[in-house]
């Protein structure tokens, strides 16, 4: 069974919940709409596909109880009728799209992070910001606690991504300070899981997708820098506890448990069955040499920690993968918005697609007669998340 948090969230009408998730069509917020749902109450999806999929939200639009508004939160929310909570995700988060979409992060940081606390402050809305282990940069301190104030370069190539997110720390804090809104900042530590895309950058689905067809295992450097790596549905658990909470935060979400990127890249290649050979190629500007979060402070406060070992959640993420990759995909349709794009790419200016005009077209699927593989409930340590 799902956890307590996930199918009750204590705030909202007497009807249930109703939520936004900016952001709710990509890897995290995709898991974050189907365990609200699962709660119980409304959910409203904001995103413009700049980065998310269609493909991530198949579950949740088949629920009468879910809308997806395709806006650029950049640009402005627009959502009727009240609004209970406002988690903030809405970003590209993989470092091939943020370097792709430099200035796109940037504003969704900046400008998007302002609107959607206004839409908080607008509605009397609990705001939850998904920040970021990026903003500790290549730490000097280890493991990090959130009164580490970090080590970042502020115009190297992952600074997009870090300094956005640092802003968007900044008037979070600032809103809630001089307006009142009630607001709770989560720093995200790496995540993984199913609905990952192989070609974003990440290592887990580089490391499994090489290894499933068997292609050379690309280990950055020496291998020794350490990322601690966290399965998606622990890391929703944390935001919803968050959400359920008054606390501001910030809060480490994340899985302390270390590993080396030569280990992983060896676990993963024996949890494959797979033949690569691992090759070192140079090491990225700017690549954090440690990674691992200081917990501490969201057990106290929060009652949460991570409940999935890296064995069992990276079995479930190779066994997604193989079932993905090994099944015909059913066409994407979309009904009910004039101009629509099955594809799932928003037109429009390059990075936004939205232009001088804010679309926000609700989006249905058909064809969705059974669960696919790619979608799942939050599960237990012990549940395969199909």
């Amino acid at each position: 069974m799902a956890d307590d948090v996930l199918r009750r969230v204590p705030f909202g009408g007497s009807d249930g919940p109703r939520t936004v998730v900016t952001g709710g069509a990509g890897f995290i917020g995709s898991w974050l709409c189907d365990a609200l749902l699962e709660a119980g109450g409304e959910v409203i999806c904001i995103d413009n596909l700049l980065t998310g999929s269609l493909e991530n939200l198949r579950t949740a639009l088949s629920s009468p109880n879910f809308r997806l508004l395709e806006q650029d939160v950049s640009d402005r929310v627009v959502v009727r009728g009240r609004v209970d909570c406002v988690f903030h995700l809405a970003s590209p988060a993989s470092p091939i799209h943020y370097q792709r979409h430099g200035i796109a992060t940037l504003r969704a940081g900046s400008a998007g992070t302002i609107n959607a606390l206004e839409l908080a402050q607008r509605n009397d809305a609990r705001f939850v910001l998904a920040s970021t282990s990026e903003i500790y940069g290549d730490p000097s301190q280890h493991p990090q606690t959130e009164s580490y104030w970090g080590h970042v370069n502020p115009i190297g190539p992952r600074s997009v991504y870090d300094e956005a997110k640092r802003f968007a720390e900044a008037v979070t804090m600032a809103y809630r300070n001089a307006e009142g809104v009630d607001t709770g900042i989560a720093r995200i530590f790496n995540t993984y899981g199913p609905r990952m895309s192989t070609d974003d950058g990440r290592v887990i689905p580089a490391f499994i997708g090489q290894c499933l067809s068997n292609q050379p295992l690309t280990v950055a450097g020496d291998g020794e820098q350490t990322r601690s790596l966290c399965y998606v549905s622990d890391t929703v658990r944390g935001l919803l506890a968050l959400a359920a909470s008054s606390e501001a935060g910030p809060f480490n979400l994340g899985n302390p448990d270390e590993v080396t990127m030569l280990e992983l890249a060896w676990r993963i290649r024996a949890l494959t069955g797979s033949e690569s050979e691992i090759v070192h190629v140079p090491l990225p500007q700017d690549d954090p040499r440690r990674r691992c979060p200081d917990i501490t402070l969201a057990g106290d406060r929060l009652r949460w920690a991570p409940t999935v070992s890296s064995e069992d959640g990276l079995g479930r993420t190779i066994d997604w993968f193989r079932r993905r990759d090994g099944r015909a995909r059913r066409p994407l349709s979309a009904l009910g918005a004039q101009g629509g794009h099955p594809n799932g790419r928003p037109r429009g200016r390059g990075a936004t697609g939205s232009g001088d005009r804010v679309r926000a077209r609700e989006l249905a699927l058909t064809g969705t007669t059974e669960a696919p593989a790619s979608s799942m409930r939050i599960p237990d340590q012990a549940e395969d998340p199909r």
